[in-house]
């Protein structure tokens, strides 16, 4: 539900009424887009979100009074050619409307292609429904 409650219902066809049977709270991290663009979520610091490293808060006072609620930025400039990637294992890969997904690259192959495109946020490899594996790149245009 809309507050982070996991529910399940069944259907009773005598009365006519859903009835829950089951329920749990789901954790803070659990929930969609708890933290902003170029943060993650990690329940063991406090506040929760934490913006990647090279990012900071756009804000830092706001953010420390909002419990690391705010906009994370760039600390430098994006330099394409120069700069790397950093490695966040773990991780629940963001929302991936409008990624390029191509089942043949390997990691390193994709780490490659996303080096090549200045527009590259972040690349994954990842498990792809019925076997197999495959490259995940999100790009900010």
């Amino acid at each position: 539900n809309s507050e982070g409650i996991l529910q399940l219902f069944t259907w009773l066809p005598e009365t006519l009424e859903w009835n829950m049977v089951w329920m749990s709270y789901l954790a803070a991290c659990d929930l969609y887009r708890v933290c902003s663009r170029y943060s993650y979520c990690d329940m063991n610091t406090s506040p929760r979100c934490n913006c990647i490293n090279g990012f900071g808060p756009k804000n830092p006072h706001k953010w420390l009074l909002e419990g690391g609620i705010g906009e994370c930025v760039r600390k430098t400039q994006l330099s394409c050619r120069g700069d790397k990637f950093v490695q966040l294992k773990n991780m629940k890969l963001p929302d991936s409307t409008g990624v390029i997904v191509d089942r043949r690259i390997e990691l390193k192959g994709c780490e490659g292609r996303c080096k090549i495109n200045c527009n590259c946020t972040a690349y994954a490899n990842t498990d792809i429904q019925n076997g197999g594996s495959g490259c995940v790149i999100w790009t900010s245009a």
